[in-house]
């Protein structure tokens, strides 16, 4: 069986255990991904937010899914690219580990990312696809529970590099 798919989709249309929210560090919604999440969830996810207390690049928080098919939302805040020389790549990996952390605690079976950091905050789509495919495998060894991860991809390109990387092996 596979156990990482790429998919040219809607992520807020998955019906996965959690879906993997890009947010900013204040958690209460932006543009692009994370605005489609809290629109798509509904004002509660919004309400949940708020108590969270925000949330540092890197790490990740878990909220319930609300109106969405996925029943939970763990959120990520990705780095802003700066040229590499402030530890984006490590920061970004530490998102994916967090993600994949709350994963294992959960006993979550699937989950879906977007591609992290790589809309308004700039990522690479390159760079940043070669970490997630990377710290995807490695988690995927470690949790043998988590049967599938989905990368919801909105645009050609973002999807194109998902595929190749994934092909690779």
């Amino acid at each position: 069986m596979r156990r990482i798919e790429v998919q040219k989709t809607d992520i807020t249309r998955l019906a996965v255990d959690a879906l993997v929210n890009a947010a900013n560090q204040s958690l209460l919604g932006g543009g692009g991904v994370d605005g489609a999440i809290h629109r798509a969830a509904g004002p509660e996810l919004l309400a949940e937010c708020r108590t969270l207390g925000g949330c540092p690049t890197g790490e990740a928080r878990l909220t319930r899914g609300y109106h969405l098919l996925a029943p939970f939302v763990v959120h990520t805040v990705g780095p802003v690219w700066h040229g590499g020389d402030r530890g984006e790549p490590e920061l970004l990996a530490r998102c994916y580990r967090s993600c994949f952390q709350i994963a294992r605690e959960q006993g979550l079976h699937s989950i879906a990312f977007p591609a992290i950091s790589c809309g308004v905050y700039g990522y690479p789509i390159a760079p940043a696809v070669a970490i997630a495919v990377r710290e995807t495998r490695a988690a995927l060894e470690e949790n043998e529970a988590l049967a599938l991860v989905i990368f919801a991809c909105m645009g050609d390109e973002v999807f194109s590099a998902y595929q190749q990387a994934v092909a690779r092996g």
